[in-house]
């Protein structure tokens, strides 16, 4: 009885080579199957041109690829693309091609779905189906840069974790595919670029200065007082604000690396000068520049946006007690890309909240 068939993207460098050797071939072999997984992107054995046709119908029987297709794709009127893909189990999961003048940026998933029911996302009304592996959330970035090329004849320059899901609670696969995203036999994109934002899990937080991870670390913040971080985020109540901070702190000492606070203003919730004076005590505690998000509401209407002026002051107050402090402008909200807002409209709710676009 035969074994059944591995996703080749899930094997190491060094269980590629291995399972090369026991069919028989050379070890060269082993690098050219390497270089089509990750460098020329193969969505098929068959595609992998220069290896003989036996040594492919060879590894058809022991492997098998599962890339991700592009469902649909929606443009916005200032740029912005959200795209719809497809996993081969018939999930969906979200991404966005952000341009501005200075970059084009990926914004990727981690997950199909997400567990931790943020108040103010629409991700988060959707169950969690599972993690998406490490060659799925690269596929995300590869097929994003082709439409940046396609559309603006212009490379990614950035690559951010802000898509459907908690990377952290995909630790391995966020790990490896920001590896594989960086590696010179990969895409060769530099760490410097690689941004993976988490809604806050302690423990995880302080994993990642363990395992020296390259990338920029993120947090979504949005209030720095534990009783409205509880009201929003329910992940608060067992990672508080000071525990966070505490594996912020052992974070930024390892790392020598800032961390982000990403703040959405919520009009007449955290968007006062109390709240400010809050962010600014807590900002002091460790080395962080805060983005200001501007809301993009969702269909229950839980939240508002905050009026420009006020976001300007929020932002004046910060940058005056030396607080490094940018207002990112919404993008892609007339097709529902922006931030907070992927939860896959093209198809009706399935059980549970579970999306899924038939073939």
């Amino acid at each position: 009885m035969s074994a059944k068939p591995i996703d080749l993207r899930e094997l190491s460098k060094e269980e590629v080579t291995a399972l090369v050797a026991e069919l028989g071939e050379k070890p060269y072999r082993a690098k050219q199957v390497w270089e089509w997984l990750w460098k020329k992107h193969a969505r098929s054995i068959d595609a992998m041109s220069d290896l003989s046709k036996a040594f492919r119908e060879q590894l058809k029987e022991r492997a098998v690829l599962r890339p991700l297709t592009l469902a649909e794709q929606q443009r916005s009127t200032d740029g912005t693309i959200k795209c719809a893909f497809r996993t081969w189990d018939g999930h969906i999961v979200e991404g966005v091609l952000i341009p501005t003048e200075t970059r084009m940026t990926a914004c990727i998933s981690s997950q199909i779905g997400c567990s931790l029911t943020c108040a103010f996302c629409a991700t988060g009304k959707l169950k969690r189906v599972r993690n998406l592996d490490a060659g799925e959330i690269v596929d995300q970035v590869v097929m994003i840069a082709a439409l940046a090329q396609e559309h603006y004849r212009q490379p990614l320059t950035n690559i951010v974790y802000m898509g459907m899901g908690e990377p952290l609670l995909n630790y391995a696969n966020t790990l490896r595919s920001a590896e594989r995203i960086n590696a010179e036999d990969g895409l060769g994109m530099s760490t410097r670029r690689i941004t993976v934002s988490t809604a806050g899990i302690a423990k995880m937080i302080r994993k990642l200065a363990d395992d020296d991870a390259k990338f920029n670390l993120a947090l979504s913040l949005h209030a720095a007082n534990d009783a409205k971080r509880d009201r929003i985020m329910p992940i608060n109540e067992q990672n508080t604000l000071a525990e966070l901070l505490d594996a912020l702190r052992y974070y930024t000492r390892k790392t020598r690396k800032e961390v982000t606070f990403e703040y959405i203003l919520f009009r007449d919730f955290n968007d006062s000068l109390e709240d400010a004076q809050e962010l600014v005590r807590y900002c002091s505690t460790v080395h962080a520049k805060v983005n200001l998000i501007e809301y993009n509401p969702t269909d229950d209407g839980l939240f508002q946006r905050t009026e420009p002026g006020t976001a300007e002051r929020f932002q004046r107050y910060l940058e005056g007690k030396g607080i490094i402090a940018r207002i990112r402008r919404s993008r892609g909200r007339d097709i529902d890309a922006a931030c907070g807002q992927l939860a896959n409209k093209n198809q009706p709710a399935l059980k549970e909240g579970e999306r899924i676009l038939k073939p």
